[in-house]
């Protein structure tokens, strides 16, 4: 574990440099964050000035946890207060249980976790964001999520090991095996390469509505509809199936190129703000080199292959492999379904969401864009129009 103790913050801001005409955000500046940097040029990401790949070999979940809420590394009893309060937090209301029987088993798992987060926030969550609804929502994530795998499958829910930490507590109660070490090291330190990454769509959208002085469920619930998209974090389940369809690597050129000249996207490859490889598909390429050499080699295969043809396809374009890539593999290694890729990624980040939640109700400034431009100079007028339309039809 990485030497605790406050660390001196940085101030960062999501800023990218302009790209005109891409219809996107680039270069808008938002509120100043000490929570994580990324370093676009050079390839890294920091949380409270801790770089990733450190924490990843290194510490728990339940350590970064604590970093993002409370800025730096716990001591001995620090960490075991937040397990013990973790623990405690798993619960769910009969509410949320019914809910979850009750929707159809064939919708989306990220979508019954966004249904279950709004309303668990109905019934428990009052007043203004606090440490103790992060700390309560964060708990209750697996057990969300495991209930609908389970119930959707005809099988029942289990209670909670309070032995067991966070990952490996999802883990049995997905499946009801008690997960080997080398899974939760491997579950654990994915959540953690996923637990927060500045400004995302998904986190924007917390802090936006956190901004209008909505509470922290809510908040959680729309940065949960972000993260659906395959642009954030959709592209894990993406990668799988392109994997699948490709199935071995000889077939990789010929099914990439033609993907490509159809203008379609390779997912897995490309982000928005680093200038090189995504630091944390370093990290994960090599978990998922041990953890599933068969499923690796293809992978490894179709990435050398993709990379070449984006290269020509798309020069200049910057198009190195990102999180999803690998995340793929690595999810795929510890059991869960691709369903699961999305969600699951969520019990990360919801660390890293509300962290930001909390930040920007502590100097809160309600997040809207006050001006657009409007593209199209033409002026119309009602009443001429409206005369127009009792013009009779000359047909």
């Amino acid at each position: 574990m990485p030497e605790t103790g406050s660390q001196p913050q940085e101030d960062t801001t999501a800023t990218v440099a302009p790209k005109q005409g891409r219809g996107g955000l680039e270069g808008l500046v938002v509120p100043t964050t000490t929570i994580s940097k990324v370093e676009e040029k050079t390839g890294q990401l920091l949380y409270r000035t801790y770089n990733i790949h450190d924490l990843a070999s290194t510490a728990t979940f339940e350590e970064v946890a604590h970093l993002l809420w409370f800025g730096h590394l716990p001591g001995q009893a620090e960490l075991s207060q937040l397990k013990t309060q973790l623990v405690t937090e798993r619960t769910l209301p009969a509410t949320v249980v019914q809910l979850l029987r009750d929707l159809p088993s064939t919708i989306e798992p990220v979508d019954a976790l966004r249904a279950a987060v709004s309303l668990w926030g109905a019934i428990a969550i009052k007043g203004k964001p606090t440490l103790e609804q992060a700390i309560g929502i964060t708990a209750r994530f697996p057990l969300l999520l495991a209930a609908f795998h389970r119930l959707r499958h005809g099988e029942e829910l289990l209670e909670p090991r309070s032995e067991l930490g966070h990952a490996a507590n999802y883990l049995y109660l997905l499946t009801g095996q008690v997960p080997k070490d080398e899974q939760v090291k491997q579950l654990d330190a994915y959540l953690i390469l996923l637990a927060e990454h500045g400004i995302t769509a998904s986190t924007f959208t917390a802090r936006i509505v956190v901004s209008t002085e909505s509470d922290l469920a809510s908040a959680v619930s729309a940065a949960l509809a972000a993260l659906k998209g395959p642009l954030d974090g959709g592209a894990a389940s993406k990668v799988q199936a392109m994997l699948e369809a490709i199935g071995t690597v000889d077939q990789a050129q010929g099914q990439l190129y033609n993907a490509l000249v159809r203008g379609e996207r390779v997912m897995g490859f490309g982000h928005r703000v680093y200038e090189t490889e995504d630091p944390r598909a370093e990290t994960l390429r090599e978990m998922a080199r041990v953890a599933n050499p068969r499923e690796f080699a293809l992978a490894r295969g179709v990435e050398e292959v993709a990379l070449r043809l984006l290269e020509k396809q798309r020069p200049g374009r910057h198009l190195h492999t990102n999180v999803a890539f690998y995340s793929a593999i690595l999810l795929a290694a510890v059991g869960l379904p691709a369903d699961l890729f999305t969600p699951t990624f969520a019990v990360g980040r919801v660390v890293g969401w509300t962290a930001h939640i909390l930040e920007q109700v502590s100097n809160n400034r309600v997040l809207q864009i006050t001006r657009v431009t409007q593209v199209d100079p033409t002026h119309r007028h009602v009443r001429a129009a409206w005369h127009e339309s009792l013009e009779p039809s000359q047909g």
